[in-house]
């Protein structure tokens, strides 16, 4: 499997974890930045949250690991929790914004 191919398996993964506030998963909210995959397998995400005060700022960092590991080519999975950019409605995709009744 390509790298291309394995990120899509993760992402589809990650679609199925949802902010617990927002009935939306933390994909289409825009809350993932970056997935970065090496060539052994290792799996490293940049994501943040909506706000730093998030109430699951503790348990969602550690669900989209267990998830992410949970692909069998994945060998590790780590993320990173980042504020710059600090996020806003704009980043989520057309979907979510669909969803959330903004268009």
């Amino acid at each position: 499997m390509d790298k291309k191919e394995l990120e899509n398996k993760i992402i589809e993964v990650i679609k199925t974890i949802y902010d617990p506030e927002i009935p939306v998963d933390i994909y289409e909210l825009g809350l993932i930045y970056d997935v970065r995959i090496d060539d052994g397998g290792a799996v490293d995400v940049d994501m943040t949250l909506t706000s730093p005060s998030c109430p699951v700022a503790e348990s969602l960092p550690v669900e989209v690991e267990d998830k992410i590991k949970t692909v069998d080519e994945v060998t590790s999975a780590k993320v990173n929790i980042v504020f710059d950019p600090p996020w806003s409605k704009d980043m989520m995709s057309e979907e979510a914004m669909l969803d959330l009744g903004f268009i």
